[in-house]
């Protein structure tokens, strides 16, 4: 065996040993600041993990155990998160918009015999298979569930915690599962290592530093919320954590927490461009954004309000291999690749195509253990992501002859909503199980707020007539809001090859017809749900 000095230390890529040192080094520094005001110093952090940590234990959890976490951006997702990692244990966020067919699949998929849930969630549970799952643990209220043991928040506060570190946590050992959405099948569980974590965060993002305090308004239970955490607690710098983005309160929340540092994705960026201007624009504390897509509009947002901007590719798989420089030149590059990183553009052959053309970005790195070790349970899926010793990322690149990567489109069968990767497999399951439906498609429309919108292609089971209203009232408890679909189409049958597979091709050419029912145009506006009163 070759020694890598490469891989990170315990002390440096570890949760536990992370939250340790600085509770050592800086205890009275703030930390963690949370949506309602209340703050956490590094002493305080560590001391509310290691009774965390012993409330769990005491249910049984240890080392290597897959634990569920249903909860919205509180106080109550982080302090689980880490008293997670501090016993060993996988910590598995879920989607707090999940509910029906997809999320039971989730929690069975987990394997996990704990969950630690939101009381406005838990009455979701009542309706699904969920597998192993024993006790769950009720946070902000009251619930009581037929199938499950709960437990009061309080179990995660007893009056004294753990006083070390109950087994050796490796950088290599998994620190959580995420699931992301599928493409042919339903979602995977992406098995992310400490490792990882640490290259897709402070590894590739060194102009993070101790003094930064990021905004955290994206959700914890996507990597692009977790990250920053990751970053925060490698660094020993601070976070606020937001409960979800607001554009008319963004500024106010940017200042009153001194934040320095923030993530902006799709329609954040035009909605903070088309806020009145005014003499204070720049009067902030916020210095850098990392900005997704790169655009014109993102550069002129940044020029506006003086911010250093900046963009990147990465996926819950992979670990950040590309992130640009302040203000690349040209709208839809993603960066270039960074040290360590290899990537092409490949045909179905993986044969790299030239600079100019479009082809499937594929990664690897130099340290194997700097990206997924594969998905959970899913042997095929991570065999087909892992081909050649590459990973296929499954989206259409190109590249030029200056370096610069940019995105052209999805090659997987996925809808971009909201920030959210939506599966049209798992849509269609749904629609599917619509007595009167036939066949299904699902398929992404142009939005004006330049991502997609949910449009479904319904051709009637034999004998039978699909109403859209009655299909949209029949979706709309079973599904997330964002996969709900705005649009729906009834038609006589879906195009289909010689083989019989759907030709989506056609009917994403087809688009928005005269024929299409528009549930915005019939008054009817999904909104998130909120949790938490």
């Amino acid at each position: 065996m070759v020694y890598d000095p490469r891989m990170p230390a315990r002390e440096v890529c570890v949760l536990a040993y992370q939250i340790e040192r600085w509770a050592a080094e800086k205890p009275d520094d703030i930390a963690f600041i949370f949506y309602g005001g209340e703050k956490w110093t590094w002493a305080q952090t560590l001391d509310l993990t290691r009774r965390a940590a012993k409330g769990l234990r005491d249910l049984g959890v240890k080392k290597g155990d897959h634990v569920l976490s249903w909860q919205p951006n509180n106080r109550e997702a982080v302090l689980t998160w880490f008293a997670l990692n501090y016993l060993g244990a996988v910590y598995v966020p879920v989607n707090t918009a999940y509910k029906g067919l997809l999320l039971e699949h989730v929690v069975k998929l987990s394997d996990a015999v704990v969950m630690v849930c939101h009381a406005d969630l838990a009455n979701r549970l009542e309706d699904i298979d969920t597998g192993l799952l024993r006790d769950v643990i009720i946070t902000n209220g009251e619930a009581s569930l037929a199938k499950h043991t709960t437990h009061p928040a309080m179990t995660l506060s007893p009056d004294v915690g753990l006083s070390e570190i109950p087994d050796v946590i490796e950088p290599w050992d998994t620190q959580y599962i995420i699931f992301t959405s599928g493409t042919t099948g339903p979602s995977k569980a992406v098995l992310s290592s400490y490792a990882q974590g640490y290259s897709m965060g402070p590894e590739a993002w060194e102009n993070i530093d101790e003094t930064d305090r990021t905004l955290v308004n994206l959700p914890m239970f996507h990597v692009g919320g977790t990250v920053f955490f990751i970053i925060a607690l490698a660094r020993g710098g601070s976070c606020f954590l937001d409960t979800h983005f607001k554009t008319d309160e963004f500024w106010q929340t940017v200042r009153e927490n001194e934040t320095t540092l923030t993530c902006l994705l799709g329609a954040m960026i035009p909605f903070l461009l088309k806020l009145p201007p005014g003499n204070h624009d720049k009067d902030h504390p916020l210095k850098k954004a990392c900005c997704v897509p790169w655009s014109e509009e993102t550069m002129a947002m940044g020029r506006r309000y003086g911010i250093d901007m900046r963009t990147t590719f990465n996926m819950t798989e992979v670990s950040s291999p590309m992130v640009s420089d302040s203000y690349p030149p040209d709208a839809g590059t993603c960066g270039k690749v960074r040290n360590g990183v290899e990537a092409r553009v490949v045909d179905e052959n993986d044969c790299e195509v030239a600079p100019g053309e479009t082809g499937e970005l594929i990664l690897r790195t130099d340290r194997p253990w700097a990206m997924n070790h594969g998905y959970y349970k899913n042997p095929k899926a991570t065999a087909e992501a892992w081909r050649n010793g590459w990973f296929h990322t499954g989206d259409a690149f190109k590249y030029d002859d200056k370096g610069y990567f940019y995105f052209v489109d999805r090659i997987k069968d996925a809808i971009r909503r909201r920030g959210e990767n939506i599966s049209s497999f798992e849509v269609e399951a749904e629609v599917n199980a619509f007595a009167d439906a036939g066949e299904v498609a699902a398929i992404p429309v142009p939005s004006e707020l330049g991502e997609d919108e949910v449009m479904v292609v319904v051709a009637p089971a034999a004998g039978k007539t699909v109403e859209p209203m009655e299909l949209f009232r029949y979706l709309e408890p079973r599904m997330a809001h964002f996969m709900l679909p705005r649009y729906i189409r009834v038609v006589d049958e879906l195009p289909k090859t010689p083989t019989q597979k759907v030709q989506k091709h056609l009917l994403k050419d087809d688009g928005i017809t005269a024929d299409t029912w528009d549930r915005e145009a019939e008054g009817i506006i999904v909104r998130r749900e909120k949790i938490g009163g």
